[in-house]
């Protein structure tokens, strides 16, 4: 029996704060009461502390980071007791064994897929149990693994009628096998390639099981409101629950286009549009270095990319389309290079922790070629 002592609760029921102790045995809370008045023996005492229930974070990545260590002590660490992972349209199953394009999309956020192929979510899971998991976890099933799974080779590309029908037999047997839903990326390779059909007959099979789409729109600059649109169209249209990921504007010269994104989502919650959004709160978001590039070069398998960043006229090409971002979000120049951190690279761990101007006033060279060395 854990008793905690004299803790300022918050309960989550939205009641104001209130003192009191919490008796709780194994993983059931058996009674909230009064504050004591006299020190308890073995009390936890909670005094200067807040006492709530688990958080639970609505937009994970952590299918591999829970099978490296199931301890899950950075998220416990934080308060979070549950965990929604595969957002995004980024994770792990179904799988071919091996498969390049999943690999190279794991990879990059994810970290380092495993020498295996789970070829749906149940053996997924099988793999998730045997671990163990410090927190509770709930699944989404990917939109990319969907792409990459039928079109094996190439999945940045647009399906034929077949293959979206053998996508919609996988999603089907996912959301059998418990998925919460679907989650697709339509910034992201290969998601991003995706045309309206297929997201529809996708949407068509979660609207069947009463399950959630969790998007993360294609635009989150310039292009916010006609992505926003996009997506509360594709709702409007199948009727699934919506999900909008991540909400924002990247740009100080977008921020004013905050009132009007969240009037065009008042607005379809008015019309009976389920529709939700989650935030993080603060300015930083975290994504592939690769995903700065112009999405018609994402058509290419990663190592026929890295050939043509060899080529200066390639790289000329490629800057002037990332100067103009047409159509597109062009990071590098919404941020700028001086917001562009290195957290994660093994080529070069020394550039870790700092920024791509720094990065390139260390390699005399200027952002863009220092940009294209690293991919």
């Amino acid at each position: 029996m854990f008793h905690f002592s004299n803790a300022l609760i918050i309960d989550g029921s939205a009641a104001a704060p209130y003192r009191g102790d919490v008796l709780v045995e194994g993983d059931h809370i058996e009674a909230i009461l009064p504050p004591c008045s006299e020190p308890v023996s073995g009390a936890i005492d909670c005094s200067s502390l807040m006492l709530t229930p688990g958080f639970v974070d609505l937009h994970g990545h952590s299918e591999l980071e829970v099978l490296r260590l199931p301890s899950m002590r950075p998220k416990i660490g934080q308060g979070i007791t549950t965990e929604v992972a595969g957002n995004c349209g980024i994770g792990v199953f179904p799988a071919h064994k091996g498969s390049p394009s999943l690999k190279a999309l794991t990879n990059d956020v994810l970290g380092s897929y495993p020498e295996v192929g789970w070829e749906d979510f149940s053996s997924y899971l099988k793999t998730w149990h045997t671990a163990g998991s410090g927190t509770n976890m709930a699944f989404l099933q990917a939109h990319s693994t969907l792409r990459s799974f039928v079109l094996e080779g190439n999945p940045n590309r647009s399906a034929t009628s077949a293959e979206v029908e053998a996508m919609c037999q996988l999603l089907r047997t996912s959301l059998e096998q418990g998925c919460l839903g679907l989650s697709s990326g339509l910034y992201y390779a290969p998601c991003l390639f995706a045309d309206r059909k297929e997201l529809l007959a996708l949407l068509e099979v979660v609207r069947q099981f009463d399950r959630l789409f969790c998007v993360h729109v294609r635009c989150e600059g310039d292009g916010i409101l006609s992505s926003l649109e996009e997506v509360l169209s594709l709702a409007r249209l199948s009727g699934v629950r919506l999900q909008i990921s991540h909400l924002k504007v990247i740009g100080r010269e977008n921020q004013h286009l905050v009132t009007e994104m969240l009037h065009l989502i008042e607005d379809a919650r008015t019309e009976g549009i389920d529709v939700h959004f989650d935030q993080y709160p603060y300015e930083y978001g975290s994504t592939s270095l690769f995903s700065l590039l112009p999405p018609s070069y994402l058509r290419l398998e990663r190592s026929d990319l890295q050939e043509h960043l060899k080529s200066k006229c390639e790289r000329d090409s490629i800057k002037r389309m990332m100067e103009e971002g047409d159509g597109w979000d062009s990071l590098a120049e919404l941020c700028g290079w001086d917001a562009i951190r290195i957290l994660s690279l093994d080529s070069n761990p020394h550039y870790i922790g700092k920024t791509l101007t720094e990065i390139a006033s260390e390699r005399g060279q200027g952002p863009y070629d220092a940009f294209f060395d690293l991919l």
